[in-house]
């Protein structure tokens, strides 16, 4: 993002200042989530649960179609766009919600933003064949997340010969390279260290307290480690029992430069991220 801007634009109809953190809530339409196995998959629960982190203190709502947790497999297109673009409407016609919708399909990605959504998050950051191109097209904030391989074999081994968040920072100033490349303006993108995605405990737990150095790149940064692995591994916790380790990561992330925070618990970690940027700011 430009120095000059205040704001990233996302779609027609909204804008997140650069002023502060925010919050970002995860809303999965899938089956097979690792954390909340579809119990907001079907369309009115899921809508009651977006209304409710929205009102817990949710900028953006992220919507996702397809799970990426270690050893998922891929869903077929026909079925992500059953799954999304009826939810994205209505969250954003119904509750007015700005939408991120975390897809790697570019078939996905065209029809969401005809739905109304506001943002492009892709794990795979425009790998897949034509994404890159409907990336481009959408005029959408697009989020680049670095990850090697796929989910399905993305934790087999992990290994890399520099240190984790050099790896990381040449990984996105090539897929950043590639989207200026195609004509994408730098106010549109974003990145993500993927925390969890082709990563030892180490690795996590490194990057997590070296994260500043990603701020050379110059995009805003969003950070996801609710309920992940790294906290489980570190705490010898279940995954419904990962909310305060998630917590200091919040609050970490926050004071090392992240802009989003990706979150399953918006309520608690609003008021992590909202006390951490006070300080951070002296209250002004």
């Amino acid at each position: 993002m430009s120095k000059e801007a205040t704001f990233m634009s996302c779609g027609e109809r909204h804008r997140l200042s650069r002023d502060r953190p925010h919050v970002m809530g995860i809303l999965n339409v899938t089956p097979d989530s690792f954390s909340d196995g579809g119990k907001h998959a079907l369309g009115d629960a899921a809508l009651r649960r977006a209304a409710e982190m929205l009102r817990e203190g949710a900028d953006i709502i992220d919507v996702g179609g397809e799970s990426t947790r270690p050893g998922a497999t891929p869903v077929g297109v026909q079925q992500e766009l059953d799954r999304v673009v009826p939810i994205v409407e209505r969250l954003t016609h119904e509750l007015g919600a700005l939408v991120s919708v975390d897809t790697s399909s570019p078939e996905v990605m065209t029809a969401i933003t005809k739905a109304g959504a506001g943002m492009i998050n892709d794990v795979r950051s425009l790998r897949r064949p034509g994404a890159l191109e409907a990336a481009a097209a959408s005029g959408l904030p697009v989020c680049l997340m670095h990850m090697v391989g796929e989910p399905d074999n993305m934790q087999n081994d992990p290994r890399y010969e520099r240190p984790i968040e050099e790896e990381v920072a040449v990984f996105l100033e090539q897929k950043i390279a590639r989207c200026r490349g195609a004509g994408m303006d730098g106010d549109r993108l974003l990145v993500d260290p993927g925390f969890g995605f082709a990563k030892t405990l180490a690795h996590n737990l490194r990057l997590m307290n070296r994260l500043e150095y990603l701020q050379h790149l110059g995009y805003p940064l969003l950070v996801g480690t609710s309920r992940k692995g790294m906290i489980g591994r570190t705490l010898s916790r279940e995954v419904d029992e990962r909310l305060y380790g998630g917590l200091a990561l919040t609050t970490l992330a926050v004071s090392k430069g992240a802009w989003i925070i990706r979150t399953h618990d918006v309520a608690a970690s609003a008021d992590a991220v909202g006390m951490t940027s006070a300080v951070l700011k002296e209250g002004k």
